[in-house]
């Protein structure tokens, strides 16, 4: 590892994640063992098929409810991501509104707003201590590129709906109250965000639905799946409903392998800050992010860390999967460049630990979420990043949807929602490079600096997987 990083002495790339190693790295349970028959399968173990099955038990005690796992629960997305319990849209509005109206669209706006608190109603009740803290969101612009790219989110905002309460401008003296970041030229505020620690609220929400009588066999990967049928390895599980909830492991199911690209972010965490905090502040414990092109976002951690993440290496040749999250060293010293010009002082700490993960990317970056009733095959996903709160709400209408009940959330304009596949290699591969490489150029040129390395001269390291 490079010099240019100071490194924790037990520090740790890939293992999953900091969020499993400082609430423990669970032990896979038993796997499927034989043919079985069940009212729905869930393929994935994840926020998506947890909360769908918790919501469908919660309704109908009497269902039998199956969770396919291919490692355990919780091993993907919902137990690396940067913990944000954030309410803004997959997408744009305009999309939404193209096919169901601008009206349709605000309202999903609404209910995804509603949905954070519904997620912190139900740790609460399950007793799930998931470090939530909702203190809302800051985004911070540090150059004048950034500031009109800020500028112009709020008044995007105040077209699609959001009032004064959603988002406001922060005042320089209230700004540095929140939080100190050099360089700061402006900053908006958003209540609609809480922090959390992923794993423990994957954790805390498997054994809530096992409580239930849900059951989840881990070590067992879903090799095909087909109408009214869930094949594995260890036998067949056949159900009236089978609901696909694999986000960034999508394209590892031969039938789905173009429809949601698996993009690559990457997290590094510090030691514990002590002292340091004063010249950072943070003290209402928010959400951070900027308006970079190639943006970063981050949390104080409930034990006094920054955990920092923005996008590594974007995506790996023909759809592959690093499944154990180890980082590229590049990704790690521009993280810790970032986080340490946006705060110095942690110059005197380390980092003790770095990952990362995948989430799956629609071709139009658009989340959906849909029931196939002719096959008995549904699906929610696609969340672009935004999956920890766009789960539960997921999980709540593909419970109508599986119940076969209308109501205000099977009518929202993601449910059925139509995307064209992702181009073949390596068109695929190409194009969502030189978007990255644009915009890593974009974010040097208006820094004052110089751009990495070009897109075409990595590709041999992609494509090996270097």
């Amino acid at each position: 590892m490079s010099t240019r990083v100071p490194l924790s002495d037990g520090f740790v790339n890939g293992d999953v994640s900091f969020w499993f190693r400082s609430s423990g790295l669970p032990v896979p349970g038993a796997p499927l063992d034989g043919d079985l028959a069940a009212d729905v399968a869930i393929v994935g173990a994840g926020y998506t098929g947890l909360w769908t099955a918790y919501y469908l038990k919660k309704a109908r005690p009497a269902l039998r409810v199956v969770v396919l796992e291919k490692e355990f629960a919780g091993y993907g997305a919902s137990g690396r991501n940067g913990g944000w319990l954030v309410g803004e849209l997959a997408g744009t509005p305009e999309r939404y509104a193209k096919t169901h109206g601008e009206e349709a669209a605000r309202r999903f706006q609404r209910v995804m707003f509603g949905s954070i608190d519904e997620v912190v109603s139900v740790a609460g009740e399950e007793g799930i201590d998931a470090d939530v803290v909702k203190g809302g969101v800051t985004t911070v612009a540090t150059n004048a590129a950034q500031d009109r790219r800020l500028h112009a989110v709020l008044s995007h905002a105040r077209r699609w709906g959001w009032s004064e309460d959603d988002l406001r401008l922060l005042e320089p003296a209230e700004r540095e109250e929140r939080l100190r970041v050099s360089g700061a030229v402006n900053a908006i505020w958003s209540p609609h965000c809480a922090r959390i620690q992923p794993a423990k609220l994957v954790r805390g929400l498997a054994e809530a639905v096992r409580r239930l009588g849900v059951e989840i066999y881990e070590r067992t990967p879903v090799v095909e799946i087909a109408p009214r049928t869930a094949r594995t390895p260890y036998g067949t599980v056949r159900a009236e409903h089978v609901i696909r909830a694999t986000e960034g492991f999508t394209a590892e199911l031969r039938q789905y392998h173009r429809a949601w690209l698996p993009m690559n972010s990457s997290m590094i965490v510090t030691e514990p800050l002590g002292g340091l905090w004063e010249s950072i502040g943070w003290e209402g414990h928010e959400l951070l992010g900027d308006m970079a092109h190639y943006y970063m976002y981050a949390q104080r951690t409930a034990d006094g860390r920054i955990a920092f993440g923005g996008r590594g290496k974007p995506y790996l040749y023909g759809s592959r999967v690093d499944d154990r999250g180890r980082t590229h060293e590049w990704t790690i010293e521009a993280l810790w460049e970032l986080l340490t010009g946006m705060f110095p002082a942690v110059r005197e700490s380390r980092v003790a630990h770095a990952w990362s993960g995948v989430l799956g990317v629609p071709r139009d970056w658009c989340s959906t979420v849909h029931l196939d009733r002719a096959t008995g095959i549904g699906w929610a996903g696609g969340y672009t990043g935004h999956g920890v709160t766009t789960a539960n709400l997921a999980g709540r209408t593909l419970r109508d949807l599986v119940l076969g009940e209308e109501t205000e959330l099977t009518r929202l304009p993601w449910v059925g929602r139509k995307v064209r596949s992702w181009e073949v290699e390596p068109l695929r591969w190409i194009g969502v490079h030189a978007m990255y490489d644009l915009y890593r150029r974009a974010d040097a040129r208006e820094r004052g600096g110089l751009g990495r390395t070009s897109v075409l001269a990595r590709v041999a390291d992609s494509i090996t997987g270097r």
